[in-house]
């Protein structure tokens, strides 16, 4: 087991950032990691639980032990108690790195309170026996200062030389030649760390070592230090007038406005935060004017205890009812711009939108092969769900496919698009007027990319109206009920994917799987080695992903329908990383049951062993027995599977759709799916409670779906 210690070189340098970018990372690499903090170190007016722990149980799911409180420990140093302190520091280590294979402990900061934190910090990585990673950011870009301090604190835990010193993350990079984005390759972000490294060893000897290296660069992005709205209001005990969006709206800027309007419109932008004396009415009633013109400012901060004229804001009132928040303070102007500037931008526990963006990017610009080449990784990866999620995005952006959504005015779907195509996931094609998709985009606030590409299905209905006649002649269409259907944009994408004009087809965001998979049997069918069409889930335990099939399609599948979803499931499940190991779930073990159900599942695992001879399946097994290495030891002690499974086959939809029900609402899992697997090309159905996040990713599995049909 491995222990990563983060030692922070100052004040500001974005530990608890690059811890939760350090552990997404790790975890992308398969590997189990926990977290520690051993000594809490709250902010002023931090009145809840220890932040960076809050913080990565609720963005990573983790469960940490709880940290020492600082004035017990001071207490205790005091009173020269430090071998006790380490010993229950040693404690809680020892709880966190239970069933870990890494721990990532969080040092101490240093600060005017807590000039010790450094000594301390050489204590805890000692006591754990622990690498340490260095963080760090610059001071105004200057690499020989940052170098020279990279070096004293290195020193501190042995120097560079030492080989428990493994290297630096550099936070907060202003002049990257990445620009802020996240590397489309790992190359890129290889070469990246190679020329910065070599940078900042022209400035010192003693880090051009080969053990010591440059593990993370991570560029500035001003806006993943945005705080909500409601966050500025909270720091500054500011009076609420309005809410508005304000638990929505991030503060990008901030502004002083002191001019006249005429010389102050330019500064309105979005994410701006407006300061203003309390009695400018000008102001007051130009942003609200500027909010109804479509540009979404961060807020109104009122100066100097003065309400606004009430008539002012009745007419003003449209604005509020767009979503302007509206803050009061009794500090002046130019006190509460001092305020502003000094406030802890630190992400506040319940911020989960930013804390996990935070978490992604760091994870994208740190080492990912040195990590795991330090690492160790097993023979078999284990495929953890952020590592899944990971592998979805950047196999999709490898395969650069092309996706319709037939949904095209849905706010969620223009929304999951606008991000694929933004982030490279695949190329979407809206199908719907281009006017209702751009009042969507502006009634959500979202920024349409360019390249999505977006069909009037009334400019194209009748183009398709002589291939969809070719393509069902032999069942009697004619031109008139070809027309008609096509009305129906599902039909209308289908024939798109029919006709190779398209990759892909997603729906049912508003649709029924029914109306999403229908025009697939008829117009795409089955591919040649398949009889039917079946559905799997990806179900995200905490631990890993497992495979569910079939709970969507199949009502009551015969032992040779089993027989084939369970190859099916096991080739899509190797498709995406998982090693599969079926197993043939029935309410009996191996031979201890009879009855026509068991006998239909265990004639199902030997046709599908004769026609896959090399498939790792077994059955009937129980639920447990396949899923418990104890129960599965005990009941079938020879089965390959038994214990260890990753793909579960169940016997009908009943058994299948209430199992995969329960263990996501009971368990609070994360579902991916229905993906069907078995149609020539690949069309994927929606749950109608889909989140944004889910769409994105079901995009990203037809994506990589089309990609290895053409394979």
């Amino acid at each position: 087991m491995h222990t990563f210690f983060l030692a922070p070189s100052g004040f500001g340098v974005g530990l608890t950032s690059v811890s939760l970018g350090l552990i997404r990372a790790l975890e992308r690499n398969g590997l189990r990691v926990h977290f520690l903090k051993p000594i809490a170190q709250p902010h002023p007016g931090d009145d809840g639980p220890e932040r960076s722990t809050a913080l990565i149980s609720g963005t990573m799911g983790l469960a940490p032990p709880t940290p020492l409180e600082l004035p017990e420990v001071e207490r205790r140093l005091a009173n020269g108690e430090l071998d006790e302190v380490l010993e229950d520091i040693v404690s809680r280590y020892r709880e966190a790195a239970r069933d870990a294979d890494v721990v990532v402990v969080e040092g101490m900061v240093p600060t005017r309170q807590a000039a010790y934190a450094a000594r301390i910090n050489q204590h805890l990585a000692k006591s754990l026996d622990a690498d340490v990673i260095l963080v760090s950011a610059p001071d105004d870009n200057d690499l020989a200062t940052l170098a020279h301090r990279i070096e004293v604190h290195a020193h501190g835990f042995g120097g560079p030389q030492d080989p428990k010193v493994l290297g630096v993350i550099i936070n907060k990079v202003q002049d990257l030649d990445l620009g802020g984005d996240v590397p489309h390759d790992r190359g890129q972000l290889k070469r990246t760390l190679k020329e910065y490294a070599a940078a900042l060893k022209q400035h010192s000897r003693v880090l051009d070592t080969e053990g010591f290296r440059l593990i993370g660069c991570i560029p500035w992005q001003s806006e993943l230090s945005a705080p909500r709205s409601a966050d500025v209001a909270a720091i500054l005990n500011a009076k609420i007038l309005h809410p508005g969006e304000m638990q929505q709206r991030r503060v990008l800027d901030i502004v002083l406005c002191a001019r006249t309007v005429p010389n102050t419109l330019h500064l309105f932008r979005p994410g701006t935060l407006l300061v203003v004396p309390g009695d400018r009415d000008d102001i007051i009633i130009s942003s609200s004017l500027a909010s109804l013109s479509g540009t979404p400012l961060a807020g109104l901060l009122l100066t100097g205890d003065i309400m606004p004229d009430e008539r002012v804001m009745q007419l003003c009132q449209p604005a509020l009812d767009n979503g302007l928040p509206i803050f009061l303070v009794g500090t002046g102007s130019f006190k509460t711009s001092s305020l502003l500037d000094r406030m802890n931008r630190e992400i506040p526990i319940d911020d989960h939108e930013r804390a996990m963006l935070v978490t992604d990017f760091v994870a994208s610009h740190i080492d990912h092969s040195w990590l795991q080449h330090r690492c160790g990784m097993p023979r078999e990866l284990r495929m953890s769900p952020p590592a899944f999620r990971y592998d979805l995005v950047n196999r999709a952006q490898q395969a650069d496919k092309r996706i319709v959504l037939p949904e095209g005015d849905e706010p969620r779907t223009v929304q999951a698009a606008a991000i694929c195509q933004r982030r490279g996931i695949a190329q979407c094609v809206l199908l719907a007027k281009p006017e209702a998709v751009e009042a969507v985009a502006r009634a959500h606030h979202i920024t349409l990319p360019d390249g999505l590409q977006i069909i009037d299905p009334d400019e194209v209905r009748e183009d398709y109206v002589a291939p969809m006649v070719e393509l069902r002649k032999d069942r009697g269409m004619t031109a008139p009920v070809a027309l008609q259907q096509l009305e129906d944009n599902v039909v209308l994408g289908t024939m798109m994917l029919a006709l190779d004009e398209v990759d892909g087809l997603v729906s049912g965001a508003i649709h029924t799987t029914a109306n999403t998979i229908r025009p697939a049997f008829q117009l795409i069918k089955t591919a040649p080695e398949y009889s039917l069409v079946s559905s799997i889930f990806f179900m995200l335990l905490p631990d890993q992903v497992l495979v569910y099939g079939d709970c969507a399609v199949n009502p009551d599948p015969n032992a040779s329908d089993l027989a084939e979803i369970a190859i099916q499931s096991a080739r899509s499940a190797e498709a995406f990383g998982i090693p599969p190991r079926v197993a043939m779930i029935s309410y009996s073990t191996g031979s201890s049951g009879t009855g026509e159900d068991v006998e239909k599942v265990r004639e199902a695992t030997r046709l599908a062993r004769e026609r896959q001879p090399g498939l790792l399946i077994d059955g009937p097994l129980q639920y447990d027995a396949a899923a418990i290495a104890s129960v599965g030891r005990q009941k079938a002690p020879d089965s390959p599977v038994a214990g260890k499974a990753t793909v579960f086959i169940f016997p009908d939809l009943n058994t299948g759709n209430t199992t995969y029900k329960a263990v996501q609402r009971s368990a609070n899992v994360i579902s991916v799916g229905p993906m069907l697997q078995g149609l020539r090309k690949p069309v994927n159905d929606l749950s109608r409670g889909a989140l944004v996040d889910d769409i994105v990713f079901t995009i990203a599995l037809t994506a990589i779906q089309a990609d290895a049909d053409d394979s």
